[in-house]
């Protein structure tokens, strides 16, 4: 076949026309993220970096800041009070995470079954977590309530003595706890819905011949087929669970004492009460540090059991 000379200039054009084209719409993704990218920058990414530089001054509102060096971070090292938040909110994660991740996964094994009333049950379960984290606060402070409280009334029912959840130094974060995981249950039970409804059918009725029971088919095939989700879920869990501040400071305000107290809400004491921004932007620091390196832990053990795993 020969080409002509005018058919291949018409080819050159063509690709001219379509390599413009593809430059002109290639802009078009970026215009969509560009309020959002204007918005990040603006009100997250800026204000992150001001306060790295601000974790390094004295700075309170009404005088200028003054370089002090890394003086903030040897002033945490003498202070009992973020001592107590860190202990806090480490022992918080603790407790939180492994429940919420048992707890969720194993509501969305069960709502992922054919059963009646499956869509009505995962609504409900999905439910309390639109609900706004002052209101929760506030309902459960009632149910959590030591003298007429519905969760002392239940334990009655069963012979347990009244339970002082929220005025008692050793059972206030509990309550902030079981508060916790009845809200935020709901993502997580979603997210691994998604994760067990794209586990092909076919893998389980293999099992099945090969006479694998229920149990088998759980650990041989769900888990390694949620991995991906589980890291997901478990990464997301383990960052906001670090951030507690709304329940703690609605229902207890810290207290009694410092035994609710936690980081978060430290750094808003700090920081808006007694205005000290420049050791409050510090200890903003110190739990930025401390999710990344949990991040950076979490991917590595992921990375490594899934090349295990290959």
């Amino acid at each position: 076949m020969r080409i002509t000379p005018s058919a291949a200039h018409r080819g050159e054009a063509t690709a001219a026309q379509a390599t413009k084209s593809l430059g002109h719409h290639s802009l078009t993704p970026y215009l969509f993220i560009l309020p959002f990218l204007v918005f990040f920058v603006l009100f997250r990414f800026g204000p992150s970096l001001a306060g790295l530089g601000i974790a390094f001054t004295n700075w309170q509102a009404v005088r200028p800041p003054q370089f002090v060096g890394f003086a903030n971070f040897q002033a945490m090292l003498r202070d009992p009070l973020f001592g107590a938040a860190f202990t806090n909110t480490i022992f918080f994660v603790a407790i939180t995470v492994p429940a919420l991740i048992i707890i969720s996964l194993g509501l969305a094994i069960f709502l992922n079954r054919a059963i009646r009333g499956r869509s009505i049950g995962r609504l409900a379960v999905f439910m309390p977590y639109v609900v706004m984290s002052t209101v929760v606060g506030v309902v459960w402070t009632w149910i959590l309530d030591k003298d007429f409280g519905l969760m002392n009334a239940y334990l009655n029912i069963f012979g347990i003595q009244d339970v002082p959840w929220l005025v008692s130094e050793s059972t206030a974060l509990f309550g902030i706890i079981i508060t916790t995981v009845w809200w935020t249950v709901g993502y997580n039970v979603v997210l691994f819905l998604a994760g067990l409804q794209d586990i092909p059918g076919e893998l389980y009725e293999a099992a099945r011949i090969d006479g694998a029971r229920a149990w088998a088919q759980f650990r041989f095939v769900t888990l390694p087929m949620l991995a991906p989700t589980t890291f997901l879920v478990v990464m997301l869990t383990v960052i906001n669970s670090f951030q507690v501040f709304d329940q703690a400071y609605v229902m207890t305000g810290g207290g009694p004492g410092t035994s609710t107290l936690t980081l978060v809400q430290y750094i808003y004491t700090t920081s808006f009460q007694f205005q000290k921004f420049g050791y409050g932007s510090a200890i903003a620091m110190i739990l930025f540090v401390l999710l990344v390196l949990v991040a950076f832990i979490q991917i590595r053990a992921y990375r490594q059991g899934y090349e295990g795993v290959e």
